[in-house]
């Protein structure tokens, strides 16, 4: 007796014999296709570096002269493909202009980064140099004045050495100084450019480690530099 008919296959209108039908391989995409669908996703990166280039300020990666200086490196970058795309979207000439703009980028940020050409730690009592490194050749007056400063705000609040009490200075040439308050000494940090907020969150904590380290010898009044140990160091020289 031959079998009964499947009765999912009576319900859906399926013929016994019927197999399920093999997908279709997707055709080829021709050259030229092929060429826009890859600027197009090159187009998709760059849109993406000026997302992450937003974040990279809002969270002190980079500094202001990074960010417009890359900014305008990428709208510029966008332009250029959307252009080249519009005119002849199967040329190669994209991946030309793509090389030179990637290459471009990476040079922009190592121009405005800011390097630190030297750094000084003064006594609050007394504003005696304890140590100086690099080209730092600071204004005594300009040093007098800071430290005057972050004097009163003690004397007000001593526990007051917060990240708000430090204070950056523009100097000529876009030289740039930064003041960062500790409960016995005071670093000054001379940088060739505006800092980024991530350089200058590592100062603060660089000179944190320095106090703690040595605050045996700084509440003794201790001023030989030999018995102290500088972690600013490892990092600026």
């Amino acid at each position: 007796m031959p079998d009964s008919p499947n009765p999912l296959r009576r319900l859906f209108g399926q013929k016994e014999e019927e197999r399920p039908r093999e997908p279709h391989p997707a055709p080829e995409l021709s050259a030229d296709e092929a060429a826009l669908e890859k600027a197009l996703a090159y187009l998709e990166e760059v849109r993406q570096k000026m997302e992450r280039l937003a974040e990279d300020f809002a969270t002190g990666r980079v500094n202001a002269t990074q960010f417009q200086e890359l900014y305008a490196h990428y709208q510029q970058e966008r332009k250029t493909i959307e252009e080249i795309i519009e005119e002849a979207p199967a040329a190669a000439a994209w991946r030309a202009a793509v090389a030179q703009e990637e290459g471009e980028s990476v040079i922009i940020r190592r121009r405005h980064a800011a390097r630190i050409l030297g750094y000084a730690i003064y006594l609050n009592t007394n504003d005696m140099l304890l140590r100086s490194v690099g080209e730092y050749g600071m204004d005594g007056r300009l040093v007098a004045s800071a430290l005057d400063s972050f004097r009163a705000n003690t004397a007000e609040n001593p526990e007051n050495h917060s990240k708000s009490q430090m204070r950056s200075i523009e100097l000529e040439n876009a030289r740039w100084v930064r003041f960062v308050p500790g409960r016995h000494t005071t670093l000054a940090v001379l940088f060739s450019n505006e800092p980024a907020r991530a350089q200058l969150d590592m100062l603060r904590d660089l000179h944190a480690h320095f106090e703690r380290a040595n605050q045996h010898l700084l509440a003794r009044g201790v001023t030989d530099t030999s018995q102290f140990v500088f972690p600013h160091a490892a990092v600026f020289e």
